[in-house]
């Protein structure tokens, strides 16, 4: 045998054993996941669980297929830019008692899902054990599981369930799927396995060791290579113990705004997305060991600018792998019935969704540990620029442009342009409808538009809802819009490639009328051979999936201002949800004793506003209906009733409020008894709306002996905030000229209370002072040039809830910005507070405390 022989043999075997060793995703020594190549892994995504529980529930309800709903979605990942893709399997309803897997539908649709996502290139990260029932938001129904049976508690100690858990965990690995025939252990596109959702562990640290090496032996028995990932978010003080099972990654997950506030927070949540800060992340094990983020969601904001600063924080702390919970299944998102508390879909929430777009982008470009600064600092970074104010991201490469809302943005190098993706107009964009859009280079001089559906939410979808009740509307229109790339010309072609739309045009002057669907631009005289049945990347040209539109009756969305100065004209603002403009849409105004009517002009798609007068409004108050003729249907809004209030027999009383106050007067920043509910705050038993005992006012009633800590605070604290923005917003420019505080309320008992209370910008800055009551109720007064730089409580409190529980923003300002204050800070500063609070209020006057 020569020498060259024996060395090319020699070559094979050991590329073939590195092969082998290295066939899937591998965490190397530093912590870093990596693909077979060695490259390091990115992956963004989402959570989405279309064949269980509440969403598979509600498709039999519903009368939905649901493997069409399945593929209509991941074509929508597609679009935005997925490439990850987590579930927490609801194991009890796909296996036994003893742990053994079930074959049934949920397993069967499970298996066609993953099969689908993998046709997209778009990567799996999959936990087997849930530990949940099958109900929220409904209540649990029987399932034949071991999570059923035992409980989550129990499934952590309990001999028999643990037993179950390690057995259905080496059958769910070795499950052959049925559409692609790989058991999930071989399956390329599963980067890796979560053994279960949060766990919350309270026995000894030797005993959650033992618990999670049975499981993590149980599935490397199975001969799966695949890194198999434990949650160490929960319980940090065993930290140690999950690291030493044997596990090759930690996973973790990131609410900055917490959960179930009810209704759409207000303010600037910047501050809350700033620092992904993680207290073990100095820990040897931490650092060798892979990082993965399973969910995270801004909760009930309806705004897309937090996302892309989540994700910036997360490439900070090294994550490689996110995934927001949870996408919503497209023919549920009309109710949000799934996660009331999480609002995602492409159609329903567009702005949302490219958000999440631009998240994609940033973690697969920035590099892992980079950092960018702290806020306000850092809200430009890479190609990403964040707008709190404009609700607006935007990403900007050479060859992409790709933006949340509105933007007079230049893009870099327009002639360079591959991509573009956005809602609303641009530069290169002019459009009025509400949905979002994509426009992707086929070739030189031939593009991809595709345009979703309007959508105009009609009911807070973050409060209780039910699949009887919509809370968003679809609406197919048409209308003109404008593209203005070099790329096409003036008068480029315009063809409709998706099934059942036949719209052809030519541009003029690069204008066209558009439909929701799908199209080929092409420049005038370019001959290309693009049909619908093309492939482009993970999709065919053709392609295009938006919800019909279930739109019945015609409604007003109008949200009233709450008060204004009388020596000011002001605007008032509606949208007209239908699908035919208005014959009229009128505005019956009331002051004063007097009525008077206004017409309502069409600014833009569904948007409407007329101009009060500052002569027609007094002091008091500004009472109105808006009344809309559709198609010779009159409706009057705010309570949908048929008919015009000039009609003999129409009896509604209740209309659109407005408080019209006298220059200089006192501005109501927060009214316990119409403010409690949208504080942000920990729930605490001792924090309540209830009547002052001493007057059966209704005030926010603080009585804490002793002060609570949080995991994310050495010092005892509590702190509430309020978001009072709409109320400066409608007021003027003389807001600088008031002089101080003013707070109606008393201590509970008859040792003075102190708290802090202070003005909070939406630039992360809080100016406050230190308050002292006594047991007689009064007016207690701050002045404002008193104030002083403070901290800024990072509420709500975000969870996990090791975070940071205070913000400090990196230029400490030392004067008051009015243009920025928008919200109202109380917090405790000594071991106990026990105070009652009616109002606060802010005073051009001169006086000190007086009692009432």
């Amino acid at each position: 045998m020569n020498k060259l022989y024996i060395y090319l043999l020699c070559t094979l075997l050991t590329a073939n054993l590195f092969g082998q060793e290295k066939k899937d995703v591998y965490v190397d020594k530093e912590g870093v996941m990596r693909w077979p190549n060695t490259t390091e892994v990115k992956g963004f995504g989402v959570n989405y669980t279309g064949p269980f529980a509440h969403a598979y529930r509600s498709s039999k309800k519903l009368g939905v297929n649901l493997k069409e709903a399945i593929d209509n979605d991941i074509y929508h990942f597609s679009r935005l830019g997925f490439d990850a893709y987590r579930v927490h399997v609801w194991d009890t309803e796909i296996s036994d008692s003893l742990g053994n897997i079930l074959e049934n539908e949920h397993l069967e649709l499970f298996d066609y899902l993953v099969a689908e996502l993998k046709k997209r290139n778009i990567n799996c990260l999959i936990t087997p054990i849930a530990f949940w029932g099958n109900g929220w938001p409904e209540k649990d129904t029987y399932s034949p599981g071991f999570s059923h049976k035992y409980g989550k508690e129990a499934c952590l100690t309990n001999a028999a369930a643990i037993k179950a858990q390690a057995n259905y965990l080496a059958q769910f690995l070795n499950h052959k799927n049925k559409y692609t025939g790989i058991a999930y252990k071989n399956e390329p596109s599963i980067v890796a396995f979560e053994v279960s959702n949060e766990p919350h562990h309270v026995g000894t640290p030797e005993q959650v060791t033992a618990y999670i090496s049975t499981m993590v032996e149980s599935m490397k028995n199975t001969g799966c290579l695949k890194p198999i990932l434990y949650n160490v978010s929960h319980s940090i003080e065993l930290v140690d113990a999950y690291y030493n099972a044997g596990i090759d990654g930690g996973t973790f997950q990131w609410y900055p705004t917490n959960l179930v506030s009810e209704a759409e927070l207000g303010g600037n949540l910047l501050p809350n997305a700033d620092n992904y800060k993680i207290p073990f992340a100095n820990n040897k094990a931490f650092k060798s060991h892979a990082k993965i983020v399973y969910e995270f969601d801004p909760a009930d904001t309806h705004k897309a600018y937090i996302y892309p600063a989540m994700a910036r924080s997360f490439r900070t702390a090294g994550i490689q792998w996110a995934t927001q919970f949870a996408y919503d299944p497209t023919f549920l998102a009309n109710k949000n019935t799934e996660y009331n508390t999480h609002y995602m879909n492409l159609s329903y929430t567009p702005h949302k969704a490219l958000s999440l777009k631009i998240c994609s982008e940033i973690f697969h470009e920035m590099p892992m540990y980079k950092s960018y600064g702290a806020f306000p600092e850092n809200t430009t970074f890479g190609n990403v620029s964040i707008s709190y104010d404009k609700d607006l991201v935007e990403y900007m490469s050479d060859e992409k442009f790709f933006y949340t809302n509105s933007t007079i943005t230049s893009p870099k190098k327009v002639k360079q342009l591959k991509e573009i993706a956005g809602v609303g107009s641009s530069k290169l964009i002019d459009y009025e409808g509400t949905g979002a859009y994509f426009l992707d280079e086929l070739e030189t001089g031939v593009w991809r538009l595709e345009v979703q559906p309007d959508v105009l939410i009609t009911k807070n979808p973050y409060g209780k809802n039910s699949l009887k009740k919509k809370v968003a509307e679809i609406i197919w229109n048409n209308w003109e819009m404008s593209v203005k790339l070099p790329q096409l010309g003036n008068d480029f072609t315009v063809k409709a490639v998706n099934e059942n739309n036949q719209l052809s045009s030519t541009a003029e002057k690069h204008t066209f009328t558009v439909y929701p669907g799908t199209y080929i631009l092409a420049k005038k005289g370019k001959k290309h051979k693009w049909t619908a049945e093309s492939n482009f990347g993970a999709i065919k040209v053709g392609e295009y999936y938006a919800p019909k539109s279930e739109f019945e009756n015609f409604t007003v969305v109008h949200s009233p201002k709450k008060e204004v100065f009388s020596d000011t004209s002001f605007t008032i603002e509606a949208t007209l949800v239908n699908t035919t403009l208005p014959h009229s849409l009128k505005l019956i105004g009331y002051t004063n004793h007097q009525q008077k009517e206004y017409t309502l002009k069409h600014l833009k798609g569904y948007t409407y506003d007329v101009e009060i007068p500052k002569d027609d409004i007094g002091e008091g108050y500004f009472n109105y209906f808006i009344v809309a003729d559709v198609n010779n249907t009159v409706i009057t809004f705010p309570n949908a009733i048929k008919g015009k209030p000039s009609d003999w027999d129409f009896t509604s009383t209740e209309m659109y409020e407005t408080r019209i106050i006298a220059p200089l007067s006192s501005i109501t920043l927060f009214d316990a008894s119409k403010d409690f509910e949208k504080l942000n705050k920990t729930w605490n038993t001792n924090v309540t709306l209830a009547p002052n005992f001493r007057t059966a006012k209704d005030a926010l009633k603080i009585n804490l002996d002793s002060i609570p800590t949080d995991l994310g605070n050495t010092v005892p604290n509590y702190a509430l905030r309020y978001y009072f923005g709409n109320t400066l917003k409608t007021s003027n420019t003389t807001i600088g000229n008031y002089t101080q505080l003013e707070i109606i309320g008393n201590a509970l008992v008859d040792t003075p209370q102190k708290i802090e209370i202070a003005l909070v910008g939406n630039d992360g800055t809080a100016f406050g002072a230190i308050v002292e009551m006594t047991e007689k109720k009064g007016i207690y007064v701050v002045k404002l040039d008193t104030l002083r730089t403070t901290k800024l409580v990072t509420l709500p409190r975000p969870y996990p809830d090791f975070l940071p529980y205070y913000f400090s923003p990196t230029t400490v300002k030392t004067v008051i910005d009015w243009r920025k204050i928008e919200s109202i800070q109380l917090a405790t500063v000594e071991k106990h507070c026990q105070i009652n609070i009616e109002s606060i209020r802010l005073v051009y006057a001169t006086s000190s405390f007086s009692s009432l």
